[in-house]
């Protein structure tokens, strides 16, 4: 069976390297953020070509606290997607504040510039795109309508480190940007972990006090804080595995191109755009298809292991029932819910393997045409 996600063969080569690196951190004792983290912090900022990365718990936390820092508070409004993980919407609600849906753009799954200004209200405090499946948003026409309106961007790009719009990594445009350092990520710990990436030092300086209790000295608390540090081992663990990830994107970016050039044309199967402003990491390798339930029983039987990423969007869940948003409102981002299917998708799948999902997608396509 060859599967969707596969983190084996990765995690035995870096092991070694990895335990040399916790013993280090064991030795310093700097367990809770401590100079791994710090370390991480700088390398990944250079990497970026931000002036600031400050490191969190969680990627849902870094989201929590780009809004915040960028000045969302009760009462406000914060624009975004519901074709999302449920946390982009989850730190909109921490901060107090209610997300309005703008619908997306099929050939890229993320927010549609044409329909933003449409979904902006008098109380939107900030604009939430999300860089879904490794591929950017298209982000300079919606850069500037949030211009035109004073409204800070916040990039979502926990899946989406080392993906390129306009030559430009994703996570660096936008007021303050957020990430996720989840173990499936394409830049993933050994567990929990996220990160603000900026270029405005008061911002930066604000979440290094936030994540820490609010402290501004010793046991002097500024304002209400959190207890947001990521551990000295992660800091660790994301220090190497930086060093590889280029590589491994490439790699990615070449069994993407494999699907791609096989599954043109494919009756009832179809795929993000291609745009020559876009150079996607293909976080997920996604297509859609009407039969979604019936195409991944067939490709299981095949020995196909497949995902969905999401089946339902985020204002048809129970938890945001109250915003009174019905089904159809959003029709690209429903039917996307409804037809998407992950095919595997990781740097350790083989030529080989990548022939057989090739074979299994292609009969499966016809027979269900």
């Amino acid at each position: 069976m060859i599967p969707f996600l596969s983190l084996k063969q990765q995690t035995a080569s870096l092991k070694a390297e990895v335990m040399a690196a916790l013993e280090k951190v064991v030795d310093s004792q700097g367990f809770a953020n401590g100079p791994a983290v710090d370390a991480f912090e700088k390398e990944f900022a250079a990497y970026l070509g931000v002036s600031d990365v400050v490191c969190v718990n969680t990627g849902t936390t870094s989201l929590h606290a780009a809004l915040v820092c960028a000045g969302v508070k009760p009462g406000d409004d914060v624009v975004t997607v519901s074709h999302t993980w449920i946390s982009t919407c989850w730190a909109v609600s921490y901060a107090g504040a209610t997300p309005v849906f703008c619908d997306v753009d099929a050939s890229t799954a993320g927010m549609d510039p044409a329909k933003l200004e449409a979904a902006i209200t008098p109380k939107t405090r900030a604009i939430l795109p999300v860089h879904l499946y490794g591929h950017p948003v298209d982000l300079d026409p919606i850069l500037e309508i949030a211009k035109k309106r004073g409204i800070p961007v916040i990039e979502d790009a926990a899946q989406s480190i080392g993906a390129r719009y306009e030559g430009k990594q994703t996570g660096s445009s936008g007021l303050v940007n957020a990430t996720s350092f989840y173990p499936g990520k394409n830049l993933g710990a050994y567990g929990e972990g996220g990160a603000i990436m900026t270029n405005d030092g008061e911002i930066a300086a604000r979440v290094r006090r936030l994540r820490d209790h609010a402290q501004s000295g010793r046991h002097n608390h500024v304002e209400i804080g959190y207890n947001w540090r990521l551990d000295g081992f992660q800091g660790a663990v994301l220090s190497i595995k930086l060093r590889h990830l280029d590589a491994w994107n490439g790699r990615r970016k070449e069994i993407a191109k494999k699907y791609i050039a096989a599954f043109q044309g494919l009756p009832g199967l179809s795929m993000l755009g291609q745009h020559a402003w876009a150079d996607p990491i293909w976080h997920i390798f996604p297509v859609f298809h009407a039969r979604r339930d019936d195409f991944r029983a067939a490709l299981e039987k095949m020995g196909v292991q497949s995902g969905v990423h999401y089946p339902k969007p985020v204002h048809l869940q129970p938890a945001y029932a109250h915003l009174g948003v019905k089904q159809g409102s959003l029709p690209v981002a429903e039917r996307l819910a409804a037809q998407e299917i992950s095919l595997p998708m990781f740097p350790e799948l083989t030529d080989a393997e990548a022939d057989v999902v090739v074979k299994a997608v292609t009969e499966v396509a016809k027979e269900l045409a």
